[in-house]
């Protein structure tokens, strides 16, 4: 009797028996090991334990097998099985390899996805065809041929059309831009949000413009991002020709510097041309914020100039500040300012009536300012900065309150006041509010009064914004 170790079928039966228990075991603590790193390489680990070992194992025990009743093409089949599975290992791994753990800015992650597509083809095509030569002695080789002629018959045809493709796809080889990136492609300014083989997609303000790649290779553009500097919007914009143009510039600016969209750390600039034009130049983060940024600057610039007394776009008519609304206000505003109806009217050429629009600063951080507004309509918000620049709301001003209450002490202000709502105030200078002070001396007390108070809000403000109080806040006039 023949000992049982000594068949052909028993060491490959014991290898099964006893290796395929290890291999799925050590595959299963590489693969765990893999997840938890996050590597990209675990699904690749976890097809070949769930899939391509056991076929493995499987076609060791069928080769074995020699019984007249198993049909032989079993063995094929299991054959062909596992060679899918191990071409299909192979080109994840690949995959893996070249491009999932590639980094930025290499030639693998700047090569376009359809340059992967077509090599994943044609090496699947191959190792499909030496799988079958192999296992199923299947005659590949006009296949081949067949291909290789169809491939040149329909090059010819389409050479335009492909010469066209080609171009773009070596423009996305170079890659001079990404997703995300804001471009100017002729008249066409956006962002882009698509890239494909074929065309790029750019999102403009009208919506999404589609650009053929072979439109990109053949001409210039712009990319705003590469350059890794902040935007700039311009506007020319128009004044009176006898508007001072120093006075103009620092409307301008100031305008633009308390804009929200401006980039933080940079400053706008005014350039000056012939004839009362002027060119505004706003740093913006992005190309997308042109638009708002510019409509916003003109809607502030109205208010601004009219209050500075500028004639933007030579227009010179105001139906707000007249000597008959100032006397009104006067009048109005004749108890709080210490004086008789009758005798604050002859202040009227002295005071002006201005208007800000919802946004504009009434008050800056810093400034001494030039006189006291009394709010005739509309809600004002004062603000004050802690460390690191949290703004933490204090009051809201509003109809009868006053703003700029330091100017009678010439102390800057470290508060800003900001207009919530469309803000109406009249505007007494600080020559005039001294001439009322030293007649009235109990106008200072009030206003030394309402000092103190609004310390006592900023105070209370930071506990309730659970803010630490920044150092002399309680000795800081606001």
């Amino acid at each position: 009797m023949t000992e049982v170790w000594l068949e052909p079928w028993f060491w490959p039966s014991v290898a099964v028996i006893v290796g395929l228990p290890l291999v799925l075991l050590v595959l299963s603590e590489l693969y765990e090991s893999l997840k938890r790193q996050g590597n990209p390489a675990a699904r690749i680990v976890r097809l070949v334990r769930n899939y391509i070992a056991p076929v493995a194992a499987l076609l060791v025990l069928l080769s074995q097998v020699e019984q007249a009743e198993v049909d032989a093409s079993w063995s094929r089949i299991t054959a062909t099985v596992l060679g899918f599975l191990v071409i299909l290992v192979f080109i994840n791994g690949l995959n893996v390899a070249l491009f999932a753990t590639a980094r930025k800015g290499t030639w693998r992650d700047r090569l376009p996805t359809i340059f992967v597509d077509v090599t994943r083809f044609l090496i699947i095509t191959i190792s499909l065809a030496v799988l079958f030569s192999w296992v199923w002695g299947a005659d590949v080789g006009g296949l081949f041929t067949a291909l290789g002629i169809g491939s040149i018959v329909i090059g010819l045809a389409l050479q335009n059309a492909v010469g066209s493709v080609l171009s773009g796809l070596l423009l996305l080889f170079e890659q001079p831009f990404q997703i995300g990136d804001w471009l100017k492609v002729g008249d066409v300014t956006g962002y882009v949000t698509e890239v494909n083989w074929r065309s790029v997609h750019i999102r403009t303000v009208s919506g999404v413009v589609i650009v053929p790649n072979s439109e990109l290779a053949g001409a210039s553009f712009k990319n705003f991002t590469a350059k890794n500097a902040p935007f700039t919007a311009f506007q020319m914009v128009q004044f009176a020709t006898e508007d001072e143009p120093e006075t103009v510039i620092a409307v301008m600016n100031q305008v633009a510097a308390d804009l929200p969209q401006i980039v933080a750390g940079r400053e706008p600039s005014v350039g000056t041309f012939a004839a009362g034009e002027y060119e505004i130049n706003i740093p913006v983060a992005t190309p997308g914020d042109e638009y708002d940024v510019l409509t916003e600057f003109r809607r502030r610039l109205w208010y601004a100039a009219r209050r500075a007394g500028l004639h933007l776009d030579g227009d010179y008519f105001v139906d707000y500040d007249t000597a008959e609304r100032r006397g009104e206000l006067l009048e109005r505003f004749a108890s709080a300012l210490y004086c008789a109806p009758d005798e604050v009217r002859g202040l009227a050429p002295r005071v002006r009536i201005e208007r800000f629009v919802e946004g504009e600063k009434l008050q800056h951080i810093g400034e001494v300012p030039a006189g006291i507004r009394l709010i005739e309509s509309g809600v004002a918000r004062m603000i004050v900065e802690a460390a690191g620049g949290v703004r933490v709301p204090v009051t809201d001003l509003t109809r009868d309150d006053i703003v700029g209450l330091t100017s009678l002490t010439r102390q800057g202000i470290n508060a800003a006041v900001y207009a919530m709502t469309p803000v109406t105030a009249l505007f007494v200078p600080v020559a005039v509010v001294d001439d009322l002070v030293a007649r009235r001396p109990e106008l200072a007390r009030d206003f030394g009064r309402e000092i103190d108070n609004r310390r006592r809000l900023v105070l209370d403000a930071f506990a309730l914004a659970g803010v630490d109080v920044p150092a002399g806040t309680r000795t800081i006039a606001y």
